[in-house]
């Protein structure tokens, strides 16, 4: 095998396939890239039994043929090449021999016919805008759990239904939730589809494809191979699905909200930080909601204490409650707006606390139209 490459799109293709694999692989073969060279041009592909990346680029192939090398490898070496053409050849002994100006890199193959086969997708498709799903999944999939414990919680759950998507996440301590447009075609399913997909994953598609056109999804497999595929331009990546029961986090959401507070997003943020850094890692952060200002209050380990206020404008009754500070910032960033809303929920259990929903809020007056909703259980206050 022989081909020619320009070194900016080889060094992409590389980095784009490998960016999903484990830094540490129990099979040395899946840390592997795949690159096939035809009269189409180059295929590079990565996939690890759980998620997939595969992408084409063109190139200058002289002779056709499939070579796996070390991915991670290649990666870093593509990235620091000089600015020159790319020439990638198989020796006489099998190594793979790559050329790039005066430098000259010998790399050992790996056995190709112990590779497994990259996941092909064909079944349900539909389009979402590619920068608005990325922005998406920025605002939902940090509230996943990382706890692999319960792995259904690991995941985002996206639910198509008509013409919407809808992103869900959960760690039991708050619920994250989002909607964007669907576009299935003429052929859309009326029946919801739902597919939990690992954070991690979702995370790095965002990231990829955030500066697209239109993202195709597509559901496909049966069993405990459903996967789903996310495809733009000339990049796909595929992930196998979290099989279990995602708990019906929708219903937490309540349906009045009068009882709330407006805050300028910022404001709150930056006060949040600054009197957290006293606070103990786990312990929560006290607020006093009033009619024009919420006071926060910290007490930390060796007599430390930091108390600030912030104006708000308050729509009922006076309320003090302790939040976890690292999940309030976490939503704050994800509200994108100026103003944020914080509503109080009731309960028909008295003797549990009830979790405030914060939204984005256009002014003081006005809400966004933006379909962001987080929900965080406030923590109890010792004193």
């Amino acid at each position: 095998m022989k081909f020619h490459v320009n070194r900016d799109v080889f060094s992409e293709a590389v980095s784009f396939v490998v960016k999903l694999l484990p830094q540490r692989n129990p099979q040395p073969i899946l840390a592997g890239v795949l690159i096939e060279a035809s009269g189409a041009g180059l295929s590079l592909a990565a996939f690890d039994y759980e998620a997939s990346a595969r992408t084409t680029i063109e190139a200058t192939v002289d002779e056709p043929g499939t070579i796996l090398v070390h991915g991670r490898l290649l990666s870093e070496i593509a990235s620091r090449l000089p600015n020159a053409p790319i020439q990638v050849e198989v020796d006489d002994d099998g190594g793979i021999v790559l050329t790039c100006g005066s430098a000259r890199f010998t790399l050992a193959s790996m056995p190709v016919q112990e590779y497994p086969a990259i996941p092909e997708v064909s079944g349900e498709t539909g389009l979402v805008p590619a920068e608005e799903f990325a922005t998406a999944i920025a605002q939902v999939a940090f509230a996943a759990s990382r706890d692999d414990v319960t792995p259904v919680l690991t995941g985002v759950q996206l639910e198509v239904s008509g013409t919407k998507l809808s992103l869900v996440a959960t760690d039991r301590y708050r619920v994250a939730l989002r909607e964007i447009p669907w576009d299935g075609g003429a052929d859309a399913s009326a029946e919801p589809t739902t597919a939990l997909v690992p954070a991690r994953t979702l995370t790095e598609v965002g990231k990829t494809f955030a500066h697209g056109g239109d993202i195709s999804i597509a559901f496909s497999g049966s069993g405990d191979r459903e996967i789903i595929a996310f495809t733009a331009g000339n990049k796909t990546v595929t992930s196998l699905l979290i099989k279990g029961n995602f708990p019906p986090v929708r219903r937490l959401f309540p349906d009045q909200t009068e009882h709330h507070a407006v805050l300028n997003t910022a404001d709150l943020a930056e006060a949040v930080r600054r009197v957290s850094l006293v606070l103990d890692r786990s312990a929560p952060l006290r607020f006093t909601f009033t009619t024009d200002n919420v006071s926060m209050d910290a007490s930390g380990t060796e007599q430390a204490r930091a108390t600030e206020s912030v104006d708000s404008h308050l729509v009922g009754d006076d309320v003090t409650l302790g939040l976890n500070p690292q999940y309030l910032l976490e939503s704050l960033g994800a509200v994108k707006s100026e103003f944020v809303r914080i509503t109080f929920t009731s309960s028909e259990n008295a003797n549990k606390l009830s979790p405030v929903l914060i939204t984005p809020q256009t002014s003081v007056e006005k809400g966004n139209t933006e379909s962001f909703k987080y929900l965080l259980q406030p923590n109890l206050l010792l004193r």
